[in-house]
């Protein structure tokens, strides 16, 4: 999967991926333009900050807690950022050129992530501090699988057979914690209200999807890589999207009942426009169309339900009823559901040609670049008002690093030179 020299074609979606559709009058006119965008603002702007600003050179890994023009704030470490920083520099390496100073960074947060960031059970923390020290364990389990993305990532790069097996150990654990019942405290009393939620499901499907690309289909846990990605998206189609109310839940009863409660009726609009085009990615590979489907009706229904028709941008939570919402930022703009639909509209409009994709990309791309970017010290900003104004100089903290964005201008970079 190692790419060809920057500025040549490469697409990383998936291996075996079908013709893409013939070039529409949107790309034929934004094309070269969207390109320049995407590429130089990865290469030029976005790695280039946290190589100078995050990597911990004494320590090892990477700081996520930046100001502004990069000064530190909190030396405290996210342990979800090094394995998502570790496969967005081994990634880059493995698809776009083989930069040593990318991998050095990989193998630095790879390094930390595996010897200082887990428990004697081998779970993760969420928290530790600069030098690896626990600070925080959280009852879920996420770090897992941006730990198993990240040695999938590491072991392309170095065909070390020692981060394959770190990698299928780490999807490993996160499944046993998801699959099986009594690992992980329930959220509410499962007697009163029995809950599950869309997101082990969307990570379920993703880290089955990134490590595919890096290991193969491998079998985890008696199932392949890809036989976990499709369970995962019925489930999903199954339980969390009602096509009636033309909505994707977040939490739900065991067979998909709706809970009308706070909690049950929340949206995440951009939480869900992020799992549409996880399922498109896969439809992409397959030619599933009864899943392609599935992915455009999901991105269709949080569309709606999320575009914010007044001030532009994604609101970030609505209420399935159109009732009041009991978290005050639910009118924020934050900078990750907006990456994840510029990805979602352009592969949407790549598979289907369809124009209402390109006009929904247009409008997404155009408020994202227009009010996020920091054209002063580079990078973006994270929190916005829902005028589109920064709410903080932040540039990153426990929740924001280099992933989101470099992976939106990257696959978008990829999916624009695979249109030529």
């Amino acid at each position: 999967r190692r790419g060809p020299p920057i500025g040549a074609p490469c697409v990383d979606l998936g291996a075996d991926l079908p013709t893409i559709p013939p070039v529409t009058p949107y790309l034929a006119q934004r094309r070269d333009e969207l390109i320049r965008t995407y590429r130089d603002g990865l290469l030029q702007d976005v790695i280039p900050f946290w190589l100078e600003h995050g990597l911990d050179r004494q320590h090892g890994g990477i700081h996520t807690a930046l100001g502004r023009r990069g000064e530190l704030l909190d030396s405290d470490k996210s342990v979800w950022f090094q394995g998502r920083a570790a496969w967005t520099f081994a990634n880059l390496y493995n698809t776009v050129e083989p930069r040593p100073e990318w991998l050095e960074a990989a193998l630095s947060c790879a390094d930390f992530l595996h010897d200082r960031c887990a428990d004697l059970t081998g779970k993760l923390h969420f928290t530790v501090t600069a030098e690896g020290d626990p600070l925080r364990m959280r009852r879920y389990v996420f770090s897992e699988c941006f730990a198993a993305i990240a040695y999938g990532a590491v072991h392309h790069a170095t065909g070390q057979a020692k981060w394959k097996e770190r990698a299928v150990a780490a999807f490993d654990l996160f499944l046993k914690f998801n699959r099986e019942p009594g690992h992980i405290p329930p959220k509410t009393s499962p007697e009163t209200r029995p809950m599950k939620g869309l997101s082990p499901l969307m990570m379920t499907l993703v880290t089955a999807q990134d490590l595919r690309e890096d290991l193969g289909d491998v079998v985890v846990r008696g199932r392949t890589l890809t036989q976990w990605a499709a369970e995962a998206i019925a489930e999903i189609g199954r339980d969390f999207v009602k096509p009636d109310l033309r909505a994707v839940l977040e939490v739900v009863g065991p067979n998909g009942e709706i809970y009308d409660h706070f909690d049950g009726r929340l949206l995440n609009p951009g939480h869900s426009i992020e799992a549409a085009w996880f399922i498109l990615r896969e439809a992409r590979r397959s030619g599933d169309e009864a899943m392609k489907r599935l992915g455009l009706d999901m991105l269709d229904y949080m569309w709606e339900r999320g575009w914010d028709r007044e001030h532009g941008g994604i609101l970030y939570f609505t209420d399935l009823y159109g009732k009041p919402i009991q978290e005050y930022w639910h009118f924020m703009k934050f900078w990750w559901p907006h990456n994840e639909a510029i990805i979602a509209t352009l592969l949407a409009h790549l598979m289907t040609g369809d124009a209402k994709y390109a006009e929904m990309h247009r409008q997404v791309h155009d408020w994202s670049y227009a009010h996020f970017p920091d054209k002063e010290h580079g990078e973006w900003y994270g929190y916005l008002d829902r005028q589109g104004r920064p709410t903080t100089e932040l540039k990153g903290n426990m929740w924001k690093g280099p992933f989101h964005m470099p992976r939106q201008k990257l696959l978008c970079w990829q999916m624009l030179e695979g249109a030529r």
